[in-house]
């Protein structure tokens, strides 16, 4: 599994393809938006929707922490959809999630989502609001406000994705977003969907392969707009 390292308020992280950041000095792992139970969500509406993506994403989830070793998890907010979904799909999995990895540390920073489906169980997990302090880093759900002058935060919300251009072709990939001092993940949960980032000059964008992360060019910057607030 291909990475690539960025410097961010004075310590190394390794950006991941799974997608997730990885702190390797505090063995932590970070991911972002998974939405656990949005599937059988939509489905329980009458919406077709992908089965088995809560287990699908916790097995990957799970796979990472063997690969890396880490010993603390922080998700960075929307580990849940929706109340409906917790009950019948989010409990089994994420037991069986939290029997496989063990003495692994876990911790949510409430995003949105997890503020409307309510907490999980505290065997599960800590659950905190944002900011939380975590070393010299900041954790957040929603990106900072674009007039807050900011170092060292970790966020997600935003789902954040690039638009790629060829000679042949054009495309779109879940990106690591860096701008102005704050690391934006992409999202985790596969059935998540995205948003494209109006990135600007000085900013770092590294889009997201299936299984690299690779820094790319920024080209005629759009004007600089607020992320959407409504993912």
């Amino acid at each position: 599994m291909q990475h690539t390292t960025i410097h961010l308020a004075g310590e190394t992280l390794s950006l991941l393809p799974a997608p997730a950041a990885w702190w390797a000095t505090q063995r932590t792992l970070f991911v972002a938006d998974i939405h656990l139970g949005k599937a059988e969500t939509f489905r329980a509406s009458g919406v077709a929707a992908p089965p088995a993506c809560t287990a699908h994403d916790l097995g990957r989830l799970a796979s990472l922490i063997d690969t890396t070793g880490a010993r603390r998890l922080v998700i960075l907010g929307d580990l849940l959809h929706a109340r409906a979904g917790v009950t019948e799909a989010a409990a089994p999995a994420f037991s069986a999630f939290a029997d496989r990895t063990g003495p692994v540390e876990t911790l949510l920073v409430r995003g949105n989502h997890d503020h409307a489906a309510g907490d999980p169980p505290a065997s599960w997990i800590t659950c905190v609001d944002a900011p939380f302090a975590l070393g010299p880093f900041t954790l957040m759900h929603e990106p900072p406000e674009y007039d807050t002058p900011v170092q060292g935060v970790l966020c997600g919300h935003i789902h954040p994705v690039a638009s790629l251009t060829s000679n042949f072709s054009r495309m779109r990939a879940a990106c690591f977003w860096l701008t102005r001092g704050a690391l934006v993940l992409p999202a985790f949960g596969v059935f998540t969907g995205g948003r494209r980032i109006n990135a600007q000059e000085g900013d770092r964008v590294f889009a997201v392969g299936p299984d690299r992360v690779a820094e790319v060019s920024i080209t005629k910057p759009p004007r600089r707009e607020a992320p959407s607030r409504t993912t």
